[in-house]
Parts: C-alpha cells; structure tokens; sequence
C-alpha cells in the first residue's frame, strides 16, 4: 500500500492488480532462482557419491541430462564422466571415439564458462589427449604444449592436487620415452617440438606423492617404471611393489597390480 502511494503521489498510474502481479511475480522468481541453484548442487551430489562408488554408466546417465547446462561444476563432471564410459573394456570401439570427442567439448565449454576453475583446465588437458589418440602423431605432438599450458595452470590454481601433478609426469615421461622415429617427425613439424627427462618425469611423480601419499595406484607404477628407466633397480622394487599390494578398487588399479 505504501509504494502504491508514493507511486500515485510521483503521478504513476499503477492498478492494485498489476501491482500484486508484479510482487508475486517477483517472489515467484525469486523462488525459481533459489530452486534452480538448489538443484545444481542435488545433482553433483549425486554425481560426486556415483563417481566414489564407480557407478560410470549411472553417473553418465545422470550428467548428460544436463549437458545444456552452464554450470561449470557440471561440465567438467560431465566431461570427466564421458571420458571414464569411454575408458571401460566393454565400450564398443565406435562410442570410445565418440565420447571422447563429446568429452572434450564439455571441458572446453566447462573451461570457457569459468577460466578460474582448476578442473575444468584439468579435463580440458585430459580430452584434448585423449582425442589425439583418434587424430595421428602430428596432432598429437601439436597439442602436447597447450596440454602441459592446462595442466600447469591447473595446478596453479589448485596446488594440493595430486592427479594433475601425476599427469604432468605423465606428460614428462610420454616424451622421454619417445621413440627416435617420433622424434625426428616431430623435428621436421615444429621448430621447437615438446621434449622431457625421466628426472624430469620422476620429480612430478614424487610431487604427486608428496602432495597426497598413496593417492594414486598408477603413480606408484609410474614411480617404479621411471626408477627402472634410470638404472635404479632397488628404488624400482619398491614402488612397484607399493603398486602391486595397492587395494584394487577400480579396473584402473586392477589394470596397474
């Protein structure tokens, strides 16, 4: 009643029934906003509960109800999500391609909603090898620089965490054991081709390690594997057996032991 005074006194012509429309239509919307934030969080809930039990076609099933969202939480999940279903033995061929490319345009898309995100850079780096695979050893070598850039921007804005240092060793050991052939083809393509160590590889290993011990079956195995790649059988033995009593949770780790 008050503001339709003061609307009259200002000489604004404002019925009692448009008024009260617009009130409730300001509650309603207020209402809808709150139940839609509401919602995103329901929903990546469910993801992060279906993810820790390894439910991968389940969580895929849930996330790509929604991969019109704008929600950069649910992108990179829905990216992550894609890329675990084409991971699994029993994926037919034909879809591991297809998911991998769907996997990368929600990463990009996760990545251009919020450039702050460390997960979203982190997948983005993930798809983007991952569908080079699908492309040759040209693309694959022309996108390895921009993979390491996401990576390490990654790990600047998230230093604890753990996956995307293992994956810069990873990245580290792919192009020390590079075959001498791949060299040379990437010699002649690019001016300066990506090049790396297996001490480089074997610092980020134990980075991951430190960072969040025993997180990880793979990066014990890669530890071992670059330990052997020096010469350093002893330091070898160790890691890959830390890898071999590792509690296989997942065909990852089953895949690792």
């Amino acid at each position: 009643t008050q503001v339709l005074r003061k609307s009259l006194q200002k000489g604004t012509v404002v019925s009692t029934g448009s008024f009260l429309a617009y009130e409730a239509h300001k509650l309603i919307s207020g209402f809808a906003e709150v139940h839609a934030s509401f919602k995103v969080e329901e929903v990546i809930e469910q993801a992060d509960y279906l993810y820790g039990s390894g439910e991968t076609e389940k969580l895929y099933r849930l996330l790509v109800q929604h991969k019109n969202s704008d929600d950069t939480e649910l992108l990179w999940r829905l990216a992550r999500a894609s890329r675990d279903l084409a991971q699994l033995s029993s994926t037919p061929a034909e879809e591991k391609r297809q998911l991998a490319y769907e996997a990368l345009e929600y990463a990009k898309k996760a990545l251009e909603k919020n450039e702050s995100n460390f997960a979203a850079h982190k997948w983005y780096a993930i798809c983007l090898s991952d569908v080079g695979d699908f492309e040759g050893i040209k693309t694959k070598i022309g996108n390895a620089i921009v993979i390491k850039e996401h990576f390490q921007r990654a790990v600047e804005l998230n230093p604890k965490d753990a996956t995307t240092i293992h994956l810069i060793g990873i990245w580290c050991y792919t192009f020390a054991e590079m075959p001498w052939y791949q060299r040379k083809i990437a010699a002649t393509l690019f001016a300066t081709p990506p090049t790396s160590t297996f001490q480089e590889a074997l610092r980020y290993f134990h980075m991951a390690e430190e960072a969040d011990p025993n997180f990880y079956s793979k990066n014990l195995l890669f530890l071992g594997k670059t330990y052997l790649k020096l010469n350093n059988k002893k330091m070898a033995l160790l890691w890959l057996s830390k890898a071999k009593e590792y509690p296989a949770q997942t065909e990852e780790d089953k895949q690792v032991r």
